[in-house]
């Protein structure tokens, strides 16, 4: 056989990256068309130029990867698996919340041990599998293929040439140039899903990547924000419960993925999973919490309930904890109003104090204390593999606020209801679920099953208030819905009702007179001026705008918005605006302007 020569061996290589750059690109679209080839092909038809753009970005990234190792096969195959990797983990994030993946979420890499934990069950035996075999197989054709040889010289063009094109793209993409927009390229920041679906996977995550959490709002100065102050300054305090005797204990709980299973109506169940829930309805304020979210990012639910900021004004995608709020030293939020009237103020989530970066955040919001998973060594699971229970998270709460000589600002997130909903995961199943697809069964019912602990461990708090001296009220609710198989929505009805699909539960308990008003759907950024009509405390300015929103618009999200009187809203009236439009103001001015409104608002 003719012996290849150093050069044509060369020339191989580079030809193999350009069919990887292409192949690469492929992939990822097709991820990100739920492995739709037919709209593939049509997205390359409508886009030609942003996908063959693009598929040169990833022949340089395999060049650049082949100019590094000595053998020049092995650095391309390598890049090869590592963006491979990354298409599966945007197609499992979009079967699981529907959103696509964002550059942001690769800060939970440094929580990997975690997050295969986490997503146990989600991959088949079978994928992995399949995807251990395809390694297996390049690596053996990787050791068959004859080496190849090149220069420092060649080799220093090569890294040279890629690191100035990989660069060059990403200040294109992300600098909105005329170059990028002649290839049909718009940075569709307020829509992601469209954002992905018209610009492909690659533009999208590189535009991405220079993201504001939102834009300059027209209007905005220190004046605008002097004017909202001395506005809602004026405004009075709505009226609140009877006084209490001293200062109370205030405790948040955000329970995981945790809605009201019963009402999917489709299906029948062998007893209620809920029955101290729903017998408190009538004794105690309860309602729904309207979500920003579905099936995912937790702490976007807990920045609106913490931070009063609302997700409405962020750009889709948006994780504000990851994005801005770790990067400032400190930011107003319920924590540090009530710190500064003499409140001792505690987190605790039974899991790794680095997801979401909280154990950064935390401290940034005004936290004294943060208690997570590796503080809870003896903590109750029940299973050796399952999450700590919400009944052992609960009983560390009351611990905490029994021992307190102080008024406490407790903040509980669970973990307990998280996905991967696998059977026995939180021990026996004791609520059958009849009615829903045989091959759903198992999922839904352990599901089921983890709502009826959560609500047995909820009673127990309730059992516990009575026993703590200072008067104390707690705050329940479910961060999300669940991340079931989208087929058991389907057939309860709910694929095409974004309300029910963003409603969780929402809960008041408390050891003294807070009345049983229902209080209707809200969104989680109005919890805290809630909390302080409840007990009778001032409410600084910042609140006092936050009421007036609610009062109008108590369910303020994306996806659903609902009005005074519970109704589902299409258009906003001219006063509804004027609020919206300051409450922006504010936003802006907290996240991304000049911070007037630490000193005048709060």
């Amino acid at each position: 056989m003719r012996r290849f020569l150093p050069g044509r061996r060369l020339g191989i290589m580079i030809l193999i990256c350009l069919v990887g750059g292409l192949l690469l690109n492929f992939i990822m679209q097709t991820a990100s068309f739920d492995l739709n080839v037919v709209r593939v092909l049509n997205w390359i038809t409508n886009y030609p130029l942003l996908y063959i753009s693009g598929s040169l970005f990833f022949f340089f990234i395999l060049l650049a990867f082949a100019s590094i190792l000595p053998n020049m096969y092995a650095g391309p195959l390598i890049a090869f698996i590592l963006i491979f990797v990354l298409g599966v983990a945007d197609y499992k994030k979009l079967a699981t919340t529907g959103e696509p993946l964002f550059p942001w979420d690769l800060m939970l890499l440094k929580n990997a041990g975690e997050m295969a934990k986490i997503t146990k069950g989600m991959i088949s035996p079978l994928m992995i599998i399949a995807a251990i075999a395809v390694v297996a197989a390049l690596v053996y054709v990787l050791r068959k293929l004859p080496r190849v040889k090149a220069g420092l010289v060649v080799r220093g063009v090569m890294t040279v040439s890629s690191v100035a094109v990989i660069a060059g793209f990403m200040a294109m993409v992300g600098g909105h140039s005329t170059l990028a927009t002649s290839m049909n390229y718009q940075n569709i920041y307020w829509n992601q899903k469209v954002n992905y679906t018209q610009n492909g996977f690659l533009y999208a995550f590189t535009g991405n990547l220079r993201q504001n959490l939102m834009e300059k709002p027209e209007g905005y100065s220190r004046e605008a924000i002097v004017a909202i102050a001395k506005k809602y300054g004026n405004v009075s305090s709505a009226a609140g419960g009877a006084a209490v005797s001293e200062t109370p204990n205030i405790m948040f709980m955000m329970d995981e993925a945790f809605f009201d299973p019963t009402r999917l109506k489709a299906f029948t169940f062998s007893e209620d999973p809920l029955a101290f829930i729903h017998a408190e309805e009538t004794k105690t304020p309860t309602g729904f919490l309207l979500s920003p979210e579905f099936g995912g990012n937790t702490a976007n639910v807990e920045f609106e309930a913490l931070t009063g900021l609302s997700m409405y004004f962020l750009n889709d995608g948006s994780i504000p904890y990851q994005q801005r709020i770790v990067k400032m030293s400190s930011m107003p939020s319920v924590v540090s109003i009530l710190k500064d009237r003499g409140y001792r103020a505690l987190a605790l989530h039974p899991f790794d104090d680095t997801f979401y970066n909280r154990n950064k955040v935390y401290p940034v919001l005004g936290f004294d204390q943060f208690t997570s998973e590796k503080d809870l060594s003896d903590a109750e699971r029940m299973t050796p593999n399952g999450y700590i229970s919400d009944m052992a998270a609960v009983k560390e709460a009351v611990k905490e606020l029994k021992n307190s000589d102080q008024p406490t600002f407790l903040h509980l997130v669970t973990m307990q209801n998280h996905f991967p909903f696998t059977k026995g995961l939180n021990g026996p199943t004791t609520v059958t679920v009849d009615g829903v697809a045989a091959e759903r069964k198992d999922e839904l019912e352990t599901y089921v099953q983890d709502t009826k602990l959560t609500d047995q461990a909820l009673a127990y708090l309730a059992e516990q208030l009575k026993t703590i001296e200072r008067p104390t009220i707690v705050v329940f609710w479910g961060d999300h819905l669940p991340a079931l198989s989208s087929d058991i929505y389907t057939q309860a009805g709910w694929d095409k009702s974004p309300r029910e699909k963003h409603e969780t539960k929402l809960v008041y308990l408390a050891n003294f007179d807070i009345g049983k008003d229902p209080v209707g759907t809200m969104s989680p950024a109005f919890i805290g001026p809630e909390v302080f009509r409840m007990t009778g405390q001032e409410m600084p300015v910042y609140y006092k705008l936050l009421n007036e929103v609610r009062q109008q618009l108590p369910g303020l999200s994306k996806n659903v918005l609902t009005g005074a009187s519970d109704d589902v809203l299409t258009g906003l009236s001219a006063s509804q605006q004027e609020l919206l439009n300051d409450y922006r103001l504010v936003e802006y001015d907290m996240l991304e302007g000049d911070d007037y409104a630490r000193d005048l608002l709060f």
